[in-house]
C-alpha cells in the first residue's frame, strides 16, 4: 500500500487536488490542519509522482508532495487499539470490541471506527457532545447536518427521545448513520438523507429545528449562516463546530448578522464549538 500526501496553503485548491490524486489512487481524503490543507490518497499501486507533480504545476503549484510506503499492518486492531472508550459529559462512546462496563448513569453511545467521520475523538465531535449534553430542556425537532457517522444524531436521539433527521453531502456517511442507529436501538428516531445543505425538501418539510448541529467547515458554515437562522425556531439552538480558533470571529460574526446570539463557547485543542440561539420574540 502507497500514501500519496499533498500539501496545501488554501481550500480554494483542495478540490482539483484531490481530483488529480484520486487519479492515481483508490481511496482519497481531505482535512485542515493548522498549517493549511491536506489532501491525502491510497493505492495498492504505486502512483506516479512526477506525473501528479506536473499535473498540479497547473493548478496548485504551491503545493507539495510526498510518496511514502505504508507498512502492511492489521489495521482493524490498530484502529480498534486507537479507539478506546470515551467518556464525554453524559456520554460514553464505545466500539464493539469493548467489553468493559458502561459507567453508571452514563448514556451509551455504540461508534465503530469507520469511512465517516466522527468517533468522538477530535475536539470538533468532543465540543458538540459537551454542548448538547450542557443545554437546558428537551428540543422537540432536531438536525443534523452533516452527520458523518450519525455520533451527534444518536446521542440527540438517546438523551432527549425525540427524533432526529441527520444529512451530510457523503451517500457512505447516511449509509454508516444508519447502521449505527440500528445498532443503538433507535433506527425509529433517525433519519438520515443525502443533503448538500439546508435547501432540501425533506429538511424544509420538518423545519422549524429547535436544535441544529452543524459540525462541518468554517467557510460553509458562513455561506449557510442565513439558511440557518430561516430553519431554526424562535428560541432554538445552534452547535457550530469544525472550526479553529482563528475561524471562530468569522463565524460567529456570519450568525449574529442574521439575528442569532452567542450563548456560549466551548475551545478544546485549538478548536472552537459555538453554541447560538435565535430569539424568541413572542
Amino acid at each position: 500500500m502507497w500514501r500519496l500526501a499533498v500539501d496545501l496553503l488554501e481550500l480554494a485548491t483542495v478540490d482539483r487536488v484531490a481530483a488529480a490524486v484520486g487519479q492515481q489512487c483508490e481511496a482519497v481524503s481531505a482535512f485542515e490542519n493548522p498549517a493549511g490543507w491536506r489532501v491525502e490518497g491510497l493505492s495498492r499501486d504505486k502512483p506516479n509522482q512526477a506525473l501528479l507533480e506536473a499535473a498540479l504545476m497547473l493548478v496548485a503549484p504551491a503545493s507539495t508532495v510526498t510518496l511514502e510506503r505504508v507498512p502492511a499492518r492489521d489495521w482493524l486492531s490498530d484502529n480498534q487499539a486507537g479507539f478506546p472508550p470515551l467518556r464525554t459529559g453524559r456520554f460514553f462512546i464505545f466500539g464493539a470490541h469493548y467489553r468493559g462496563p458502561v459507567p453508571r448513569a452514563a448514556i451509551p453511545v455504540l461508534i465503530d471506527a469507520a469511512t465517516a467521520f466522527g468517533t468522538g475523538e477530535h475536539a470538533t465531535t468532543r465540543g458538540c457532545l459537551l454542548a448538547m449534553d450542557l443545554l437546558v430542556g428537551r428540543p422537540g425537532s432536531v438536525l443534523d447536518m452533516g452527520c458523518g457517522t450519525g455520533i451527534l444524531a444518536i446521542g440527540a436521539a438517546k438523551l432527549w427521545r425525540r427524533p432526529v433527521l441527520a444529512c451530510d453531502i457523503d451517500r457512505e456517511a447516511v449509509r454508516v448513520t444508519l447502521i449505527n442507529a440500528r445498532r443503538n436501538h433507535v433506527a425509529r428516531t433517525i433519519r438520515a438523507e443525502i443533503a448538500s445543505g439546508y435547501a432540501r425538501r425533506v429538511i424544509a418539510r420538518r423545519a422549524p429545528f429547535d436544535l441544529v448541529f452543524a459540525n462541518i467547515l468554517a467557510r460553509p458554515l458562513i455561506a449557510m449562516a442565513s439558511d440557518l437562522a430561516h430553519l431554526l425556531a424562535p428560541g432554538g439552538f445552534a452547535i457550530l463546530s469544525g472550526l479553529l480558533a482563528r475561524q471562530a470571529t468569522a463565524v460567529l460574526a456570519a450568525h449574529r448578522a442574521q439575528g442569532l446570539y452567542l450563548v456560549s463557547r466551548i475551545a478544546l485543542e485549538g478548536w472552537h464549538t459555538l453554541v447560538v440561539a435565535k430569539r424568541d420574540n413572542r
